[in-house]
């Protein structure tokens, strides 16, 4: 029970008679001498709808003077009618007992109520005493018998905190110690390092925005709790304390850092004040990681760094590397990496992890080695080189990435594909032409989605996110048709290609229609070969209806690539989440599974490829990496067979170089990264319907954070908080989280203006279709 509602219940509770002994008392009399309750009076009459106030003549508020109220009594104010059911309560301020007692010296203004005392009933104490907000709140005779501080200044902070402290739980404020800091802290919102660290980012505008009591209340729990005094140290003051992070100050950073971006203007407070000095003894991160400057001197000495990772060898280079990564890692736990500020200390994490993948050179073994050791690890180098690139934004801060890629990247890059390129020249390449290549095979329901560019560390990615999402995927290695180019491969991925040759005289690697010679350029003869062979095409958008076998495709991987050269790194994710998203809908329209094929990877390198020429006389066409040599031109250039005709052969650029132009993205030879590729199988993970079945079982807030527990089928399940269960735009959390091998998740409701309101708690598929719901008041309650 509120303390309004024990207040409310003593009241009505003082007219109970003995009907046998006494009759019913015409009224309640509230006598307030010092007018303590007065602040209060007009959020009791909202709730307490017979409770009129003496004063100046105002009957719209239920305030008049006593003669008024006698005429309320008797029925004769047609501007105030009482509920039948309920004893009149008149609020009386500035009115002692004492005063009502001694009638002939009673005011004038007071003696209409003055025999009122005999027909009502006064509240008061045991005592007969007026009814203090400090006897209400300490007597255990009629009041509520707490442990309230009597210190004046423990008096001051309650009277100022009294209209919230009515809407105090009794039984939470049982046993605790009712002081000035508990006052001050409840009339601060009770949150007072929320409103300090307001304070300290908006400074005079958030003393504006505060009434007075509240303002004083804050600076007396900052004296107290902080021996700080907001008033009179000052902003900056305050924001140096809190770089410093010392003693109760530790506390409020930690505050500061669970949600950093709510107080922008913060860093540039702390940037105002001067960084201690350096004890002998101290270490800088815990000294100075709290100072957004010393963070940007350490960005600044990390980018000189890796700058200076060009003039080392490789293997020196990748000491180094390693050696920074550990100097620089804990700069990742400071606030400033969550608010951009340390883009290079995350960058270097991936850094690291390149510099440890390619301490084992691909250039030992047979294809199949090779193939087996860049399928476990060689791939993270690639993927690491994409996290990194992805990580900076600055010029200077890519051109430090850059350099540590080249320094480091690049020969082992450069190394493998040599080491390939010597072992299949003159061999069979693994991937063979299409004589070798075995027929495609239809499993029923299901759709093939072709993904243009798809490398197999993307892919990889690509098979986590969907697996994120609910599904289950299986991999397969394949070998990308020869030259790995779009017109070659994409065919070659097709559950056609036995329908597929190439002729004599193509210079440009468009395979044709085996039966007719029709040139497979722009699309249209596949799509035609796939329709007459029983395979439907869907268009972009289409999901089909599950039935029989399907062709799809989707992603723009390689056009974006070519696009945006090293940029790419930053599109990766929203590109598959893309992908991932089509694939849900055509496993939700009914496929039973979707094979995800791709024509061939790709080489990216910040500071572009390098490059060889080719005489123009020798060839008729060229392509980034590979070149169509004309027919009884001499040249030195190894040639290899082309997939679909083994008599056309092509030049393959050599090691990891581009014909001609000098870019940071392309494709076309021959490389891991180009041909070695993945086919993935997806299909939902359990029930074939994808459906699960789960429940809400536990629900706890603290603050504004929920943490849930879910009983049943939960694995691949996410957490979210809505206001409107069906409608995703009503979401009002920071971000989803996906539920723990525990069944647990725990998700964070940003705008504190939500709190109390009702709200509906959600369990999602991967897909994003509402699983299991429940209903909670954010802030508390479930």
């Amino acid at each position: 029970m509120r303390i309004i509602e024990c207040l409310i219940k003593t009241l009505r509770d003082s007219a109970i008679f003995n009907p046998e002994v006494q009759i019913a008392p015409s009224c309640i009399l509230w006598p307030d001498k010092d007018r303590q309750w007065e602040a209060v009076i007009p959020r009791l009459q909202s709730e307490l709808a017979e409770l009129l106030v003496l004063g100046d003549y105002a009957p719209e508020s239920r305030v008049g003077p006593a003669i008024w109220l006698r005429c309320v009594l008797a029925g004769k104010a047609p501007d105030v009618t009482l509920p039948a059911d309920r004893v009149p309560v008149f609020y009386l301020p500035g009115v002692s007992r004492q005063d009502l007692r001694a009638i002939e010296d009673c005011p004038d203004l007071l003696k209409p109520l003055a025999e009122l005392q005999y027909r009502g009933v006064i509240w008061s104490q045991a005592n007969a005493k007026d009814w203090t907000i400090m006897a209400f709140l300490k007597s255990d005779q009629g009041g509520m018998g707490l442990d309230v501080a009597q210190d004046n200044e423990a008096k001051n902070a309650m009277q100022l905190a009294l209209y919230r402290l009515l809407d105090e739980e009794l039984e939470l404020l049982k046993g605790k110690r009712l002081d000035k800091d508990y006052f001050n802290t409840l009339l601060t919102g009770g949150d007072p390092v929320r409103d300090l660290l307001q304070w300290l980012d908006l400074g005079d505008t958030f003393q504006t925005t505060r009434g007075a009591n509240e303002w004083k209340a804050l600076v007396e729990v900052c004296k107290s709790q902080l021996a700080f005094n907001p008033q009179a140290d000052g902003v900056l003051a305050g924001a140096s304390k809190l770089a410093m992070r010392e003693g109760p100050w530790h506390s409020v950073w930690e505050r500061y850092s669970e949600a950093p971006k709510r107080y922008p203007n913060l860093p540039n407070r702390i940037r105002q004040c001067k960084p201690p000095d350096l004890g002998i003894f101290d270490t800088p991160a815990e000294k100075l990681g709290g100072w957004p400057q010393w963070n940007a001197e350490q960005e600044q000495s990390l980018q000189n760094d890796l700058l200076a990772l060009n003039h080392l060898p490789a293997h020196d280079a990748r000491t180094r590397l390693l050696d920074l990564e550990k100097t620089h890692a804990p700069r990742r736990e400071f606030v400033w990496t969550e608010l951009g500020e340390s883009p290079l200390a995350m960058a270097i994490k991936h850094l690291a992890v390149m510099a440890e993948v390619t301490r084992t050179a691909l250039t030992a073994g047979a294809v199949a080695d090779l193939q087996v050791a860049y399928a476990t690890q060689g791939w993270r180098a690639d993927d690491a080189v994409l996290s990194a690139l992805a990580c900076v934004s600055r010029a200077s801060d890519v051109d430090a990435v850059t350099m540590a890629t080249r320094a480091i990247y690049l020969p082992w890059l450069e190394e493998s594909a040599r080491y390939l390129q010597k072992l299949v020249y003159g061999t069979t390449y693994p991937g063979g032409g299409v004589a070798e290549t075995p027929a495609s095979y239809k499993v029923d329901r299901q759709c093939t989605l072709f993904v243009d560019g798809l490398r197999l560390d993307v892919a990889r990615r690509l098979s986590m996110t969907l697996e994120a999402r609910g599904c289950h995927v299986a991999e397969t290695m394949h070998w990308a048709a020869l030259p790995s180019v779009t017109a070659t491969g994409k065919a070659a991925a097709s559950p056609v290609r036995t329908k597929i040759s190439g002729s004599d005289d193509c210079d440009d690697f468009e395979p044709c229609v085996a039966a007719t010679g029709q040139s497979l350029k722009g699309g249209y003869h596949l799509k035609k070969l796939l329709n007459d062979n029983q395979w439907k095409v869907l268009e972009r958008t289409e999901n089909g209806d599950g039935q029989g076998n399907a062709w799809c495709e989707f992603g723009d991987i390689d056009s974006e690539g070519h696009a945006r050269g090293w940029k790419l790194a930053k599109h990766i994710d929203p590109l598959l989440a893309e992908i991932a998203e089509r694939i849900g809908a055509l496993l939700a329209a009914g496929w039973n599974s979707v094979r995800v094929v791709t024509d061939h990877g790709w080489l990216l390198m910040p500071g572009k490829l390098p490059t060889i020429q080719m005489s123009k006389d020798l060839t008729d066409n060229k392509w980034g990496r590979c070149a169509s040599i004309k027919p009884g031109a001499a040249t030195s250039e190894r040639l290899y067979p082309w997939y679909w005709n083994p008599n056309q052969q092509f030049a393959l650029a050599d090691g990891v170089s581009c014909y001609g132009k000098s870019v940071d993205y392309n494709h076309g030879g021959l490389s891991l990264q180009e041909c070695l590729t993945l086919d993935l199988v997806v299909t939902w993970a359990g029930s074939t319907s994808g459906k699960q079945v789960a429940e809400v079982t536990d629900i706890a807030w603290k603050g504004l954070r929920c943490t849930v527990g879910v009983d049943g089928q939960y694995a691949n399940l996410s957490l979210d908080i809505r206001t409107q269960a069906g409608d995703p735009a009503s979401s009002v959390v920071v971000s989803l989280k996906p539920l723990k091998d525990n069944g647990t998740a725990s998700v964070v409701v940003e705008n504190e203006e939500l709190q109390g309101r009702a709200a509906f708690l959600v369990l999602l598929s991967a897909s994003g279709e509402l699983v299991a719901e429940a209903n909670t008041v954010i802030g508390g309650g479930g």
